[in-house]
């Protein structure tokens, strides 16, 4: 890997994607974080997750400008991307940005792997000279610039052989007036009793896993008290059996499948599809009021026209 890129490119990154890749990565992390054992520590150490997706903008002459990123599929076997997704995903974003081209992909780590160059050399069909974004999600706080490499691939001859290698590249952040006031309301966003937005979010998830905590602990409470009350019907134990608890608990469990009838989908269509007429019948009614206006408009128009000239209006 040479020590900086000779091509001459100037790129210019968005905030949108180092927000895509920070969040496509926590999710990632969080959903493969492994079991909890009884005494609160996990089973086995983890290895950090790799994500994986493209960069999408424009290039303007030397000027390489990546506005928006999107993520993708990788298997870890043939260390390869799924490229029907890649198609399909690609053909989604080009219908609503149509200015926007794939410019490269991004992936997390410390440093570049030998086997993102096969990656990388999958996607010169789309894009013939790609960048190759890395965002590193360990935790330095000695380091202030943004845990962020962007790599280019040039041919260096080595020992003989021409070879693709990664060379890092200077970029530098590049916002416009909506990014610049999202990420100053976020960088200034505090809660009301002035503590920080992470000890807010602390409490926040705190509070919810206890309540997923207690709603646990409850349900197998009554899971165990039922199944003593079975035992009583069968063996004639000591807990009575409790008709009014019963029916109680019948009438929860009668609550959770309700959703799932055939009914429920029937009215859910029929409400859905009036809801969706009466908006489309506005829609004709705006649109036939704006074509009378237009109508009244050029009759007008065409009135006098006609006087001027001793034509007579015909509509």
């Amino acid at each position: 890997m040479a020590s900086s890129s000779s091509s001459g490119l100037t790129f210019k990154l968005h905030p949108l994607v180092l927000l895509n890749i920070s969040d496509h990565y926590t999710r990632v992390k969080s959903q493969s974080q492994p079991p909890y054992s009884s005494n609160g520590a996990a089973d086995s150490p983890s290895v950090p997750p790799r994500v994986f997706g493209c960069v999408i903008g424009v290039q303007s002459g030397r000027t390489v400008e990546i506005f928006n990123s999107f993520e993708l599929l990788y298997d870890p076997v043939t260390h390869s991307l799924d490229r029907a997704f890649l198609e399909k995903k690609q053909e989604l974003y080009k219908k609503v940005f149509p200015n926007f081209y794939v410019l490269g992909w991004y992936s997390s780590g410390s440093d570049a792997h030998e086997s993102d160059m096969h990656i990388h050399k999958a996607l010169m069909d789309i894009n013939e000279s790609p960048v190759y974004v890395l965002l590193n999600p360990s935790i330095n706080h000695a380091q202030k610039d943004l845990p962020l490499t962007i790599y280019e691939s040039e041919l260096h001859v080595i020992d003989g052989i021409p070879q693709l290698i990664f060379v890092q590249a200077s970029y530098q952040i590049e916002t416009v007036e909506a990014e610049r006031i999202s990420v100053d309301h976020v960088a200034h966003l505090k809660p009301s009793d002035g503590g920080s937005a992470a000890t807010q979010l602390a409490a926040h998830l705190t509070g919810i896993h206890s309540a997923i905590k207690m709603l646990n602990s409850r349900i197998r409470v009554l899971h165990h008290h039922l199944l003593a009350m079975q035992k009583v019907a069968v063996d004639a134990g000591d807990i009575p059996c409790d008709n009014s608890l019963l029916r109680q608990v019948s009438s929860l469990l009668r609550r959770l499948p309700a959703i799932e009838s055939e009914k429920f989908k029937d009215d859910f269509l029929m409400e859905y599809n009036d809801t969706l007429l009466v908006s489309y019948l506005a829609m004709f009614t705006n649109c036939s009021s704006t074509m009378n206006e237009l109508v009244d408009k050029f009759s007008t128009a065409y009135d006098r026209h006609s006087r001027r000239g001793g034509r007579t209006a015909f509509i």
